[in-house]
Order: C-alpha cells, then sequence, then structure tokens
C-alpha cells in the first residue's frame, strides 16, 4: 500500500497550474462506474474554466511527491454554469448561500487512506471561511441498480455521504450531457445532496 498522499490546498487563480493535473483525473476515474466518462479535452476545459475564474474557487490536491494523485474541487454555485444552480431556483433555495462542491478523484490504489474525508474537511472548511453559505451540495449521477454494466460487489458513496451530514434531494436534479464509453454523446440525471448548516450542521 502506497504511503498517505500529502494534501495540499489552493484558492482563485491559484488554481491555474493545476488545471491539466485535474483534467488528467478527471477523465482517469470517471472513465470507470458509475460516470462511464469518455474523456475529452474540450469538455474539460469548458468545464474546470468555472473554477478558473472564480476568485473563492478551491482545489484541494493529494500529491505523492510530484504527482497528483487526487483532487477534489468546489466554488460558489452562483460562479458555476447555470445548469448547476437551475434546480436551486426551481426549488427556491438562495443560490447565494450554497458553495458546491465539484468533484473528489482519487486514483485506486490511494484509497482507504483516508483521503476522502480530508478532500471533504478541506472544503466544508474553506466555505464556512467565507462566511455567506449555509449550505455545501454536491451531485451524483443516477444509476439503475439493475444496470448490466455495475461492477460486482460495488459499493455506493451513500453511506459515506450521509455520515458527513449530507442529504439527498429526490427530485432534485439536473441533466448533463457527457461521451460514455461505448454509446457516445448521452444525458444523464445527476440528483443534489445537500449540508445544512444552520440546523444543526456545525
Amino acid at each position: 500500500m502506497p504511503a498517505t498522499p500529502e494534501i495540499r490546498q489552493f484558492r482563485g487563480r491559484d488554481i491555474a497550474p493545476w488545471l491539466d493535473d485535474v483534467a488528467r483525473l478527471r477523465i482517469a476515474v470517471f472513465r470507470a462506474w458509475p460516470y462511464l466518462y469518455e474523456g475529452d479535452a474540450g469538455y474539460e476545459r469548458d468545464y474546470l474554466s468555472a473554477y478558473a475564474r472564480s476568485p473563492d474557487s478551491v482545489f484541494v490536491l493529494a500529491l505523492d511527491g510530484d504527482q497528483v494523485v487526487g483532487a477534489s474541487t468546489g466554488l460558489p454555485l452562483a460562479d458555476d454554469q447555470p445548469a448547476f444552480s437551475a434546480p436551486f431556483r426551481n426549488a427556491g433555495l438562495p443560490v447565494a448561500q450554497v458553495f458546491y462542491f465539484g468533484e473528489s478523484v482519487l486514483l485506486p490504489q490511494y484509497r482507504g487512506l483516508g483521503v476522502g474525508h480530508a478532500f471533504f474537511d478541506r472544503r466544508e472548511a474553506h466555505a464556512r471561511a467565507l462566511g455567506r453559505f449555509r449550505w455545501t451540495a454536491f451531485c451524483a449521477v443516477d444509476r439503475d441498480g439493475d444496470d448490466p454494466r455495475r461492477p460486482s460487489g460495488h459499493r455506493d458513496n451513500d453511506a459515506f455521504w450521509r455520515g458527513r451530514g449530507y442529504t439527498r434531494q429526490p427530485g432534485m436534479a439536473m441533466q448533463l450531457d457527457w461521451n460514455e464509453a461505448g454509446r457516445g454523446e448521452v444525458g444523464h440525471a445527476l440528483t443534489f445532496w445537500l449540508r445544512d448548516w444552520q440546523e444543526g450542521g456545525a
């Protein structure tokens, strides 16, 4: 088992040198279930541009020496693309009070070392230090439980997320298209999970 990676944190314009590393990890990790994402450099540039523009974005990186082996991202929801905030507006939630967590991607050989908790700890601390967010949120792709592509023995992250204080919001979802392995451009539903820091979240 490898040594626990070093965790480093970057904010706003300081994330720029790391954009290619995060894109590379997204392509590598999301190729597997449940995202089955066929990496696309153009999609990555468009997606990550919101983080590069936001002065309050955060990248939490896991490094093994000089190699980035994991990454976790976040930014104020109001700074992200409109598709991400639309479900909140439709639900009557103030977008300006939501800090959105993008992804947590970690190479398989570094899992089980506590990095996932470190990612959440750092992003939550960053959001709370900004002092204007009631909720932290993320979304996860919805897949049928009987999808034949689901790997045998796969364990969802639901229990981990609930243990961190997050609650799935049925009916509060967004639609994103991406190139899926073997299927091309496909629409996907992603449901949001929220943590309310004013209701026992502290």
